[in-house]
């Protein structure tokens, strides 16, 4: 019965986004990942809220690191990364930023087919 429980603790943790509190998390998380996704967010921004299920859908999809942080939470990240809109989602591959996607809403299918392209270019080489 514990097995059970762990591992459905497993299955939600590497299904939800994860929560970074700053800077110096949102360093560690993209350092720990290979290819890892991160929404800036803003508390009480509706279409922010309602992409949370649809990046942990994308998460458990393609078996990347997501997370969530809120730049107002550590204003640093507002100038680090330009975030002038939000949610703004950046891909990171190999610990850099190599793509950015500022459009509102976005389809799970969308954003699942953006990550795709951008892993696919950078690792073309």
């Amino acid at each position: 019965m514990t097995e059970t429980a762990d591992t459905a603790a497993d299955t939600q943790a590497t299904t939800r986004p994860t929560n970074l509190a700053d800077e110096a998390a949102l360093d560690d998380f993209i350092s720990e990942h290979e290819i890892a996704l991160v929404e800036f967010y803003t508390e009480g921004c509706s279409i922010c809220a309602s992409m949370e299920p649809i990046v942990g859908n994308v998460a458990r999809q393609l078996d990347i690191g997501v997370a969530l942080v809120n730049p107002r939470d550590d204003p640093p990240l507002v100038d680090r990364f330009e975030v002038r809109s939000v949610p703004l989602f950046v891909l990171f591959v190999d610990g850099d930023p190599v793509a950015r996607y500022a459009e509102g809403f976005v389809p799970g299918d969308d954003l699942t087919a953006w990550i795709d392209a951008q892993v696919d270019t950078t690792t073309d080489h």
